[in-house]
């Protein structure tokens, strides 16, 4: 427990005697490390400690106190996720680059249907889950914020939200709320996810509109009545025929012309006016509320990773 502010920072140049020779540092060449790490913050009351320029990809931050008082300055490294494509398996599994604490390492490691590339957890580090881990990372992302850095906070909310959807004292139908946030937009930071989406919805609904929705002609308006032998006034009713389904060939290009009008339409959350089958009409409908919504997420995705 620190009474004043202190602050523990890596110096880059070596350090220089008084007689301008450098300080020689490789007290232990065969193990020698040029970078500055910090082992362990448990039980460290963090309330007026800043850090800065130091190697924090090994450090062990369950049980610290007032964590979410720590300043983080400079060029502080955490440990990342293994990127690339792995396979769980019989299915692939692609991890996205992000910061990581070494104690998800650890407990990632240890499941039994760990990909390769987690770190597996050292003698003495303990044992921390996702109930240890959430509150951790949500304290990682105040920090942040506080000092104004929102994108670098990005990370530690992902986080937060994965340990929230593998902890063990959440109900089944928040889990899956959960999940479905993770698979559409990877909590609202994944851009990419959320487009990919969006392109896929709109395809679907393009050629369900081209085979189902979209009506056989455009249906004419007619007007019927009836003409008094004796004259006078004529009235007459402007009916209009019921779209038909199609028949024939139904992928045409004037067509998907329609059909992609009808799906850009509904990305907007606007009515096209072409005119629709029954199937149609609720294709549009649902197209009208999914869509949007899979828009807005890829945008709130760029706002969250650009925001100051």
């Amino acid at each position: 427990m620190f009474e004043y502010p202190l602050t523990i920072a890596a110096e880059p140049d070596p350090f220089v005697l008084n007689d301008g020779r450098p300080l020689a540092e490789d007290l232990s060449p065969s193990g020698y490390d040029s970078g500055v790490r910090v082992a362990s913050l448990r039980g460290v009351d963090a309330a007026h400690l800043v850090l800065g320029d130091l190697d924090l990809s090994r450090c062990l931050f369950a049980g610290t106190v007032h964590l979410d008082q720590l300043r983080l300055e400079g060029a502080c490294t955490f440990d990342t996720a293994p990127p690339g494509v792995h396979w769980r398996r019989w299915r692939p599994v692609r991890l996205t680059a992000r910061r990581v604490l070494a104690e998800e390492h650890h407990w990632r490691a240890s499941q039994p249907r760990a990909v390769r590339g987690w770190n597996t957890a050292i003698l003495g580090a303990g044992r921390t889950g996702p109930l240890q881990l959430a509150p951790v990372y949500r304290a990682l992302r105040k920090a942040f914020e506080d000092g104004k850095h929102e994108p670098g906070a990005a990370d530690f909310y992902y986080a937060e939200m994965e340990m929230r959807r593998h902890a063990d004292d959440i109900p089944r139908s928040e889990r899956g709320l959960l999940t479905a946030y993770w698979a559409l937009s990877g909590y609202g930071l994944r851009a990419s996810r959320a487009l990919a989406w969006l392109g896929a919805a709109m395809l679907l609904t393009i050629v369900l509109l081209m085979a189902f929705g979209l009506a056989r002609d455009t249906p004419k308006q007619t007007a019927t009545g009836t003409v008094p032998a004796s004259g006078g006034k004529v009235t007459f009713e402007i009916d209009k025929e019921d779209p038909q389904n199609p028949t024939g060939n139904r992928f045409t290009g004037k067509r998907f012309e329609k059909a992609l009008n009808v799906t850009l339409n509904s990305v907007v959350f606007r009515s096209s006016g072409q005119d629709l089958t029954t199937a149609g009409t609720y294709i549009e409908m649902t197209s009208r509320l999914t869509e949007p919504v899979l828009l807005g997420l890829a945008v709130l995705a760029i706002r969250n990773r650009v925001k100051r």
